[in-house]
């Protein structure tokens, strides 16, 4: 069953949690490790394997041209990529599908930066086309702060193979009808997904905790009829000693997940700060939502 018609055919879909936070805590880095230590990517990958998940998201997030080039971090585009698809279809089995994972470039559209959309649309496109090659079964555009970017990834996608897309937006506020860091609304986002040709849209990441994400679900649901994802953080982040932090436990962060399942979302899933334990407890409260 393709991934399209899976979603049509299963009233909760499981998504796994965050790769980026737990490579960190392995002593890996996101992205580039998929070529520097595979076998922790593996693990990763097969620790939520573990609580059930429906779909894996690959290990491919910023590393596009644009990001890999600016950054220095001296990757090629092509075999990171490929790679981060090659890890995640080694964690499943016949049953899970597989989420090409595409998301900013890390650099700003005219005005505010130097690049313009057809610069955006070129390094998605070639990313796209590479997981595509790789053999996933759809592609997730995700923390995306910039809707014209996320448009352009989205194009890029749809441009490039026949596969669903789900676009994601970063929310950092509830707000007014829920406001990215660029002002966009939920509807605007919703709708202009929407027109785009987005086959699922969500919310993850962001300035939110799992309770008020809800609010933006609900935001989501009530601008379109497309199915809506969501993928808070482990709570808000915090400062420690220096560093990021998120602390949010499983039992609550589930319980917040079942908020955003009654506002209407379809996909659910982890950010920044979840862990096997955080996906494994979604899973459990899942097997009530009837």
């Amino acid at each position: 069953m393709d991934f399209l018609n899976f979603i049509k055919n299963q009233q909760i879909i499981l998504l796994d949690g965050a790769m980026g936070t737990q490579l960190s805590k392995r002593g890996a880095e996101a992205g580039v490790s998929n070529l520097s230590n595979p076998e922790i990517v593996l693990e990763v990958h097969k620790d939520y394997a573990r609580c059930g998940c429906h779909a894996f998201i690959t290990n491919t997030l910023t590393m596009n041209r644009i990001y890999i080039e600016t950054h220095g971090l001296g990757v090629d585009v092509r075999d990171v990529n490929l790679a981060g698809v090659r890890m995640a279809k080694q964690a499943a089995d016949e049953n899970q599908y597989i989420l090409g994972n595409l998301s900013s470039t890390g650099k700003m559209l005219e005005p505010y930066g130097t690049y313009k959309e057809a610069d955006f649309y070129s390094t998605f496109r070639e990313q796209a086309g590479i997981l595509a090659e790789g053999g996933v079964d759809a592609f997730i555009i995700e923390t995306m702060f910039d809707l014209r970017e996320a448009i352009c990834a989205l194009k890029a996608c749809k441009d490039t193979d026949s596969l669903p897309v789900i676009v994601s937006m970063a929310f950092m506020t509830v707000s007014d009808g829920g406001r990215t860091i660029m002002g966009s609304s939920a509807q605007d986002f919703a709708e202009t997904a929407a027109a785009a040709g987005a086959d699922v849209i969500g919310t993850n990441c962001g300035d939110l905790d799992p309770a008020e994400m809800s609010e933006v679900v609900s935001c989501l649901c009530n601008a379109t009829s497309l199915p809506v994802m969501a993928e808070p953080n482990a709570g808000k982040p915090k400062l420690i000693k220096g560093k990021t932090e998120f602390d949010m436990d499983p039992d609550t962060f589930a319980a917040g997940i079942r908020k955003c399942i009654d506002a209407g979302a379809r996909l659910v899933g982890g950010c920044c700060g979840t862990t096997p334990e955080h996906i494994c407890a979604i899973a459990k409260m899942a097997e009530d939502v009837h």
